[in-house]
């Protein structure tokens, strides 16, 4: 089996890299080659040095989406994306990497089923939540209609709707990941405009001051790195006739405050942490996340069997096992 994964050097792509390559397999099928893509030249993984080729690669240019699919893999990652905030800052940057980026990969796929209708390669996506966009019911299920109010959102509902069309037409059997919020993110700060939801966490257990720009009452929808990661390696393994014609998964999650994060923060790490959370309120960020959903009712994939966390302590405690220094791990 060969993989690509496009958005490598990225968290979640390079945590999907490590998880494969410490397997050696998904699914059933031993993995034969990894290529890793990203705008900067992903790492390889320990010991796969002469079966991954690591390059550094912008999708969003013409031609380079030709040149990653050529060796026809079956499997295909698209991870690539610039995230909320700069979306909605930068339109056509949004645009020309979240959806041209996008198009150009998938026509790519197009090309090589066009000259071998046999190959029709398993296309897994990462979309997100921010399909969705107010008014939303108390939860949201998988029949709630798609109106985003982000321009991040509406570039990822086209991307949908482009991979439900091309499964469709038997040009790629593809699976979207309408992906919760990812926390607690290790690293540096992104921008995204949910980039605080980790940060409120991540930089106080780091013993460092967090700005909180929106009020305690926020509600929004989690999953973990580690539970992020499992999506992305149960959806290449889905039987598609299972999954049906509706391609787009609403993904299991966790629904919290940011008040349920500060007092988990508090039971996990300590009442120190907690208090080096400053409240600074950000109009433009609360004008988006106010416009994404809350909670989910997410039944079909949880029929198909994705799971994620039951808390917000275990996802406190996923990030100390993982990512977290252990010179600043509290008591757990």
């Amino acid at each position: 089996m060969k993989i690509l994964i496009i958005g490598a050097a990225g968290m979640l792509g390079a945590k999907l890299a490590e998880r494969l390559a410490t397997a050696g397999s998904l699914g059933e099928h031993v993995i034969e080659r990894m290529t890793l893509a990203d705008v900067v030249e992903p790492r390889i993984p320990d010991g796969w040095e002469d079966r991954c080729d690591a390059l550094a690669a912008d999708l969003s240019v013409p031609g380079t989406a030709q040149r990653l699919v050529a060796d026809r893999p079956d499997v295909v990652y698209h991870l690539a994306a610039i995230v909320s905030g700069e979306a909605e800052a930068d339109l056509d940057k949004g645009y020309r990497i979240n959806l041209d980026g996008t198009r150009y990969l998938f026509d790519a796929v197009r090309t090589e089923h066009e000259a071998d209708t046999a190959y029709v390669p398993r296309v897994v996506y990462s979309s997100s939540v921010a399909v969705f966009g107010a008014p939303f019911p108390e939860r949201i299920d998988d029949d709630f209609q798609q109106t985003p109010r982000t321009s991040y959102g509406v570039q990822k509902l086209m991307g949908e709707l482009m991979l439900s069309d091309y499964t469709r037409r038997g040009i790629m059997d593809g699976i979207g990941l309408r992906l919760p919020t990812v926390c607690v993110r290790p690293g540096k700060p992104n921008a995204a405009a949910s980039g605080f939801f980790s940060g409120i966490l991540r930089e106080p257990i780091a013993g460092q001051e967090a700005v909180l720009p929106v009020p305690d009452t926020v509600r929004h929808w989690f999953a973990s790195p580690r539970a992020a990661v499992g999506f992305l390696v149960h959806a290449a393994t889905l039987d598609g006739e299972a999954v049906g014609p509706r391609r787009n998964l609403n993904l299991p999650g966790l629904s919290a405050t940011v008040a349920d994060q500060l007092d988990s923060l508090g039971r996990v790490v300590g009442p120190e942490a907690v208090a080096r959370v400053r409240r600074e309120p950000d109009e433009t960020i609360m004008g988006i996340v106010g416009n994404w959903a809350q909670d989910f009712d997410p039944a079909r994939a949880a029929a198909l069997g994705f799971v994620a966390e039951n808390s917000f302590d275990e996802i406190l405690r996923v990030y100390l096992e993982d990512d977290a220094p252990a010179s600043v791990r509290g008591p757990s």
